[in-house]
């Protein structure tokens, strides 16, 4: 996919943020008049951008939107071939929803569709993700991965492992997973995975992989029930992150372990990278499946991706589905 010029702009000045970058080398790289590219610059200082322009030297980028900015993302993914959909809603009621909505009009895919609210943010249990406009990351991935229904045990937890390594790297944190679908730090949730499918008797066809990340956030303006046990990046940093920047990586580092599912190249480190940030394994759980309420210890996850418990009885049990609480000492 080409490039439009707001992107070939902003590369060109996120390259050279210390330095100023000549009117008329962009307007070579471009192909156009130096008055079309202040023209084009001007549409990104609409969107929130500040430039600082001296004669004789160029242009200098001063300041930038910290929310959800699609451009801005693009030109953050400057190594990645953008061989894929992007879109950033200003209001959605699900990105997942909107996801299969897209889907099932027969979009092509991979595609990644984000919103800066959703009105019906949802989790697993069909229950209420809060997602106001707020600094925080509401994104879904979609694909059509036509692999064996089985595989779909993995996926999400997959994609927890990945996702905690981006914020790891892009925050020097120490996050992890709590089997299926929460990003936690010391017991306090950071994130929400939930993913979707529809299926065939022998394959995945439809897969939307949903993720919302408390970023930037507050959590005194959550709700106040959420905010006791919430946190956001920004709180465990102590600083705001650049969060185009940082939803740029993890686009980019979702779809390369999308790939890896497909291929099933993951099954290679998954269990090891998985129990580097399992946050359950040797601690006491209670976990709700179906009528039943299991005490005990977990012990990790099996090939498959069920969790491992050691019931008080002494009985290893394995359980595909359920929802675990960690225990006081």
């Amino acid at each position: 996919m080409t490039p439009t010029p707001e992107i070939v702009i902003l590369r060109a000045l996120l390259e050279n943020e210390t330095r100023y970058v000549s009117g008329s080398d962009i307007a070579r790289s471009l192909d156009m008049s130096r008055v079309a590219v202040w023209q084009y610059m001007e549409k990104l200082r609409a969107q929130g951008f500040n430039f600082e322009a001296v004669r004789a030297r160029g242009y200098r980028l001063t300041g930038r939107p910290n929310v959800i900015n699609r451009s801005l993302i693009e030109a953050y993914l400057s190594t990645r071939n953008l061989t894929f959909g992007l879109e950033c809603l200003d209001e959605v009621d699900s990105t997942n929803d909107e996801a299969m909505r897209q889907l099932a009009t027969g979009r092509s895919t991979p595609f990644v569709a984000m919103a800066k609210r959703q009105t019906r943010g949802r989790g697993r249990f069909g229950r209420t993700w809060h997602s106001e406009a707020d600094g925080n990351l509401y994104v879904s991935f979609a694909f059509r991965p036509q692999v064996p229904p089985e595989r779909m045990q993995t996926f999400t937890l997959w994609m927890g492992i990945n996702v905690c390594e981006v914020v790891a790297n892009s925050t020097r944190s120490n996050p992890g997973v709590k089997w299926p679908n929460d990003i936690l730090f010391d017991g306090h949730k950071a994130g929400g995975m939930l993913t979707e499918a529809r299926m065939d008797a022998d394959q995945i066809r439809d897969l939307v992989f949903g993720l919302g990340l408390n970023i930037n956030h507050a959590p005194e303006l959550l709700p106040e029930a959420s905010a006791r046990r919430a946190t956001s990046l920004s709180e465990q940093t102590r600083a705001s992150l650049d969060i185009n920047k940082f939803t740029a990586a993890l686009i980019g580092r979702v779809l390369d372990a999308y790939d890896q599912f497909v291929s099933g190249e993951y099954m290679k480190t998954f269990a090891d990278r998985w129990h580097a940030c399992d946050v359950l394994r040797d601690k006491p759980v209670s976990l709700v499946h179906g009528p039943r309420t299991i005490a005990g210890i977990a012990l990790g996850i099996d090939d498959e991706g069920s969790l491992l418990v050691r019931t008080d009885k002494g009985k290893t049990e394995r359980f595909r589905a359920g929802e675990v609480t960690l225990q006081k000492v």
